[in-house]
């Protein structure tokens, strides 16, 4: 069974960037959204990926992820998948023994930037870096699979969780 043990924090500047690679654009999009599970087709640079995901509201979820034609993908993104489609640039950056993975989310989600640090305990240390601030692993709203039917900048000025 795959398992996948994932941490994820808004980011609070661009200091990121001085370490970044230089980012793969992403488009990907869902074929079911529910709460026990989800199911996403991405296109990432010039490889594509079925995933299935668990969604049992903690940092450790299951996840099986297949590899698929790139071809296959773009069909199923235009004709089966929920609108809007997520799109984002990925940037990895290095930060001690692990690597992060920082989004920078386009369109519907435009001003969003997110990181994330996958580990291989629930209670594995890591470093945190400086820039990156409040913990969002617990908050749905920040699933990638929520941002496609409630995109972020549609919660609203008055939400002071943004």
């Amino acid at each position: 069974m795959g398992v996948e043990i994932e941490r994820k924090f808004l980011v609070v500047n661009d200091d990121w960037r001085v370490a970044a690679d230089q980012g793969t654009p992403m488009v990907q999009a869902y074929l079911h959204v529910a709460e026990a599970c989800s199911v996403r087709v991405r296109r990432q640079g010039d490889e594509a990926r079925l995933t299935i995901k668990g969604g049992n509201g903690t940092i450790e979820r299951q996840e099986f992820e297949y590899p698929i034609p790139v071809a296959d993908a773009e069909a199923m993104i235009a004709s089966l998948c929920m609108r809007p489609v997520l799109s984002k640039r990925r940037f990895k950056v290095p930060v001690g023994r692990h690597l992060w993975e920082v989004d920078v989310f386009e369109a519907d989600n435009a001003g969003l930037v997110m990181a994330e640090v996958e580990l291989d305990s629930v209670n594995e240390a890591f470093e945190r870096p400086a820039w990156v601030g409040e913990e969002v692993s617990g908050d749905p709203r920040y699933l990638n699979a929520s941002l496609v039917s409630a995109p972020w900048p549609t919660w609203g000025s008055g939400d002071t969780d943004r």
